[in-house]
């Protein structure tokens, strides 16, 4: 009987340790992926984005947690619908601050609007995934507490936005945050809405030469170069 314990008790941490494996290896290819997309130049890019999309795609097909544990869910909706207020509360301010200091760039119509950051806005939802639904979920099962595993999916998502200091700063925090408040309520999509809330009102509020357009990674690198006056003397 003892030794029917210890082979069943062998055979489980032998199970953890393969399952470990797999989400550390399934965490380096998908964020090696994306970091190879954010640090190539601009030509090679789309290939490289599709290629990540689809390895995320294989990967979360092959191991589906079902649509309750993604968030992606009617339940606890209502009750998380105040972190989508109060993004509209920052971005408010943010707009007001922007306006005080001539640097806001509202579009005229809410039609161009529309036009501008609907893709943007699509974009918020697919980080707000991967954030939640990938990286996070791997991180609950590799690290020992919640709080560990919600700070270190907020680093991973910060360090993607380097060397950009105004989207990684605020991208450790709302990645922590956003963490936190998804293993209280479990429902993607109010982070989701948050998300593109609080980014389409940096894009709007911080000019484009300090933030150098929302850049990251090479992107970042290049854009004094490409935006550089005609008449500007040469290096």
């Amino acid at each position: 009987m003892e030794a029917g314990r210890a082979s069943f008790s062998g055979g489980e941490s032998s199970r953890a340790a393969r399952g470990k494996r797999r989400d550390l290896v399934e965490l380096a290819i998908a964020y090696g992926l994306i970091l190879l997309v954010v640090w190539t130049p601009r030509r090679w890019q789309s290939l490289l984005w599709w290629d990540a999309a689809a390895a995320v795609a294989i990967i979360l097909s092959i191991r589906f947690d079902g649509l309750e544990a993604m968030g992606l869910r009617a339940a606890n909706l209502l009750r998380s619908l105040w972190v989508v207020g109060a993004a509209l509360l920052a971005a408010a301010a943010a707009v007001a601050l922007a306006s005080a200091l001539h640097t806001l760039r509202l579009p005229a119509s809410p039609v161009l609007f529309l036009e501008k950051y609907w893709a943007y806005a699509l974009w918020a939802f697919a980080q707000q995934f991967l954030l939640q639904c990938f990286f996070l979920s791997r991180l609950l099962r590799l690290l020992p507490s919640a709080k560990s595993a919600a700070l270190a999916a907020a680093a991973v998502f910060a360090a993607a936005h380097l060397p950009n200091p105004i989207l990684t700063s605020v991208t450790l925090v709302w990645g922590f945050a956003a963490c936190l408040l998804f293993l209280r309520y479990r429902n993607l999509y109010p982070l989701a809405a948050a998300h593109a809330i609080l980014g389409i009102s940096i894009a709007m509020t911080v000019p484009g030469p300090v933030d150098h357009n929302m850049r990251v990674g090479l992107g970042y690198l290049t854009y004094a170069h490409e935006h550089k006056p005609a008449d500007s003397p040469q290096p």
